[in-house]
């Protein structure tokens, strides 16, 4: 009963200052301030606020978020070490990669550079 009443005490201040915004003639931004304004009218008839409430002061509730937050840690961990595993492979790939320009010598930095050399020349630079 107490949960009704002041849910909808605090919808009934969030219309006031709903009705306030419209007559300064800021509609779209009023009507969104009455949308949250009916939040909390809506949460108390579904029961969900019951629900939040009863929950807060169970410890049996909150074991389990505990649960939840170890499975969600030994998840990321698991991620973790498995992208360290693979980290390892993927630098031997950009080495191999940059051999292969050294190994051809001086000739395609070079033919880089005439590109960009062009270009700068076209546009006058």
């Amino acid at each position: 009963m107490l949960i009704g009443t002041a849910c909808t005490l605090l919808s009934a201040a969030g219309l006031g200052v709903a009705l306030l915004m419209a007559r300064r003639r800021r509609y779209a931004l009023a009507l969104r301030t009455a949308a949250v304004a009916l939040l909390p009218v809506g949460l108390a008839m579904t029961g969900v606020v019951r629900f939040v409430v009863n929950m807060t002061f169970n410890p049996v509730a909150w074991a389990g978020f505990g649960v939840l937050g170890l499975a969600v840690l030994l998840f990321l961990s698991g991620r973790l070490a498995d992208g360290r595993g693979r980290g390892s492979e993927r630098r031997s790939e950009p080495a191999r990669a940059t051999a292969l320009p050294a190994s051809r010598g001086a000739a395609a930095p070079a033919d880089d550079f005439s590109d960009i050399e062009a270009i700068l020349k076209k546009h006058g630079i």
